[in-house]
């Protein structure tokens, strides 16, 4: 089943957007709440705009796991930002895409003429997920809470034991499904099995992901990256998962991680755990009229669809066919594509899906195959297995991005596309107004 379906509302433009620097997650709390990381991203970007705050219609934000004082962190940002308190805003969650959903729920509202002026994007500080307490100290807890004398508690007490207090690591268990009782990088796995993709291939796509990633860097080609400062103004510039000296011996000593005697998917082959905020600005004709902003390019398709979660990866080439169908284009008649690599072999798998005959007629419906897609029109500035895959945010930063490399590289059309924890896939169709 996929869901979806042309815009035939007014038009919706993106004027401009704004990142962080993603960082990876060192194993403690990293230095920024995703309140703070959202907020980082958002005052450069709202500071250049020939408007006020006040005049969003809305503030609209993906969040998978925000902070204990966090609950709806959309308005949380919104009134950090200086949104006028009658400004509504609200927090999607739709696993990895949830940065996408806030996008499309935006696009959608200024279509219908709901909304003239949105703030939408996504953001997650994943070295902050939760660690959790497992349902045995719970009910101790309560037992302790229930007792109301010294021989009650010294009770309690007898009962307490030392397994009580393992901790349960939140983000295990939010990237594990809980109907086929696999975490993600099994999935992976599965697809490497389905579509013959070998550990060399997998090595070769993440080498190549951090080299990309170090051209893009070297030649100034991450201009939506906004500086952050923490507490003790240390500077945040830049994508620091980058692996400059990273070569195929090296990653060929990896071991598996999630099959550990016969698997093939790796630390470096997989995306990296990472901090980060993406923000756009959403616009219609109206507002671009009225406030004469600049346009960055135009939101013109979205797709979801679904998938079997035992191969969720699977989900963009279940959500691309559609988008091509309805809007009567090739794989060739675009120009730029983002698929956004949460591990190497999904990204192989759904190239191989699109171009497979078989696939594409049983899965997807067509009567041939959807077609190749060009690798080097496909995440050329590297993607989730080198500056890595905040959940909350990699669905909007892809979107960013691919809107600065058609404007960069004179293209006219890109798709935007990633796989969704649950079995789900999604995409969006992007025209450059350059």
């Amino acid at each position: 089943m996929a869901d979806g379906a042309m815009n035939q509302g007014r038009p919706v433009y993106v004027v401009d957007g704004a990142r962080t620097p993603q960082l990876k997650a060192k194993g403690a709390p990293g230095p920024f709440s995703a309140a703070d990381l959202a907020v980082g991203a958002g005052r450069p970007l709202l500071l250049r705009q020939p408007f006020e705050p006040a005049a969003f219609d809305q503030v609209i934000l993906g969040c998978v796991m925000p902070g204990p004082d966090e609950a709806n962190i959309a308005r949380l940002v919104a009134l950090r930002l200086g949104c006028d308190q009658r400004t509504p805003a609200w927090t999607v969650q739709r696993n990895c895409a949830s940065g996408m959903q806030a996008l499309d729920n935006a696009f959608h509202d200024i279509a219908a003429g709901r909304s003239d002026l949105v703030l939408a994007g996504g953001v997650e500080s994943m070295s902050r997920a939760p660690v959790l307490l497992s349902d045995a100290m719970v009910m101790w807890l309560a037992r302790w809470g229930a007792a109301r004398n010294l021989g009650a508690r010294a009770k309690a007490l007898t009962q307490l034991r030392p397994a009580h207090l393992a901790p349960v690591i939140g983000l295990l268990r939010g990237l594990t499904d809980p109907l086929v009782g696999l975490n993600m990088g099994q999935t992976a796995e599965n697809l490497a099995y389905r579509f013959k993709i070998s550990r060399e291939e997998m090595d070769a796509f993440a080498l190549e992901s951090h080299r990309r990633l170090a051209a893009a860097q070297d030649d100034g080609r991450l201009g939506e990256i906004e500086l952050l400062y923490d507490g003790a103004g240390k500077v945040y510039g830049e994508d620091d998962g980058l692996r400059r000296d990273g070569d195929m011996t090296k990653l060929a000593k990896l071991k598996p991680v999630f099959d550990k005697k016969f698997g093939m998917v790796t630390a470096g082959n997989s995306a990296q755990i990472t901090d980060g905020a993406a923000l756009l600005i959403l616009a219609s004709e109206a507002a671009v009229k009225k406030y004469r902003l600049p346009v960055l390019g135009r939101i013109v398709d979205s797709q979801w669809a679904g998938v079997d979660p035992a191969q969720m990866g699977l989900g963009p080439a279940n959500a691309i066919a559609p988008l091509l169908q309805r809007g009567k284009l090739g794989v060739n008649d675009v120009d730029y594509w983002e698929i956004n690599e949460a591990f190497a072999a999904q990204v192989l798998a759904v190239l191989a899906a699109l171009k497979d005959e078989t696939y594409s007629r049983v899965e997807l419906g067509w009567d041939h195959a959807v077609g190749e897609i060009p690798r080097e029109r496909l995440n050329i500035d590297g993607g989730g297995v080198s500056l890595g895959h905040p959940v909350g945010a990699s669905g909007a930063r892809i979107v960013l991005h691919l809107l600065h490399v058609l404007q960069q590289r004179g293209g006219r059309r890109g798709i935007a596309s990633l796989c969704i924890g649950g079995g789900q896939g999604g995409a969006m169709l992007l025209e450059s107004e350059g």
